[in-house]
């Protein structure tokens, strides 16, 4: 009998970590909204994007190759500044407000060094061509609310495509455009999963936007993460006051005032998405303003 119970542990055991390998468990994560600056150049070719020979645009590239590598996380939602003559964050913070668009973090990126090489090595028998592009990007974190760059990082990526030949035989390589994503995709591998813990770190946020029928509304939805049966914690804001050391505005944090649970999602787009919530515990006044809510205790 007690052998019975062991395997059947075991086997228990064995099927919660399959589901969860597998997906079938897995934890709600609540997605920030990230949006990405096409990447500066940097480098001595002195135009707005960096282009090689092949005509290729690097900066485009590696904004693109960026954007792929944090959405595939399944932690953001990504949205994208194609403004070629802006890359300064300020004017760029400045335009995403007046837009009206709500993101959380701006990534304003430029490549720094960008080259390619061919090189050969001959022996008695043998011959080798090799081609090598190399790439170096840099990234800066800025936080929208406050416009301070919260992170900055430079890494640093190359690729080596490589032909031989046998005596007797001709070694025929064409331009292997190939390597330029390579290299670039190289380097942003090295700076994304900093990026990312970054944004994580900081606890996600939404906030009332009105109260109908005994519900509250509350912005973001099925997009973000939000489901119904969520649970959330509801803080008010703490006192604003004035840091003298540096002249920054500093908001204390918040005081827990109650927990919501979300009843239903609408909305098509991650911009216009709402959900309703019920109200579990706590009592809220009539000014929305003093509240923000959070899926994190604080």
């Amino acid at each position: 009998m007690m052998n019975f119970f062991s395997k059947l542990n075991k086997l228990i055991l064995f099927s919660l970590l399959l589901a969860f390998t597998t997906g079938v468990i897995a934890e709600t994560t609540l997605k920030r909204k990230v949006a990405v600056a096409r990447f500066s150049n940097e480098t001595q070719s002195g135009t707005t994007f960096l282009v090689d020979d092949s005509g290729d645009r690097i900066g485009k590239q590696a904004s693109d190759i960026l954007s792929s590598r944090l959405a595939a996380t399944g932690k953001f939602l990504m949205f994208e500044r194609t403004d070629k003559d802006e890359i300064d964050s300020e004017k760029i913070i400045s335009g995403l407000k007046n837009e009206g668009v709500g993101v959380e973090y701006l990534i304003i990126g430029s490549v720094s060094e960008f080259g390619r090489s061919s090189e050969s090595e001959s022996q008695v028998f043998r011959r080798t061509k090799s081609q090598r592009a190399f790439a170096k990007v840099n990234v800066r974190l800025v936080d929208v609310s406050t416009g301070r760059i919260i992170y900055s990082e430079e890494g640093a990526g190359e690729s080596v495509n490589s032909a031989e030949s046998r005596a007797f035989s001709k070694v025929r390589t064409g331009y292997d455009q190939s390597l330029t994503d390579k290299a670039i995709s190289a380097a942003i591998s090295t700076l994304v999963s900093n990026l990312v813990e970054n944004m994580t770190n900081k606890p996600w946020k939404s906030y009332f936007l009105s109260k109908e029928d005994g519900l509250y509304i509350i912005a973001g939805g099925e997009k973000q993460g939000i489901q119904i049966g969520s649970k959330l914690i509801v803080y008010q804001k703490g006192k604003t006051i004035k840091n003298p050391q540096s002249g920054a505005m500093i908001e204390l944090p918040g005081k827990k005032v109650g927990t919501i649970s979300i009843e239903s999602t609408f909305g098509d787009d991650e911009f216009s998405e709402i959900s309703f919530a019920a109200l579990d515990d706590g009592e809220l006044s009539d000014d929305f303003s003093n509240y923000y809510i959070s899926d994190k205790w604080i």
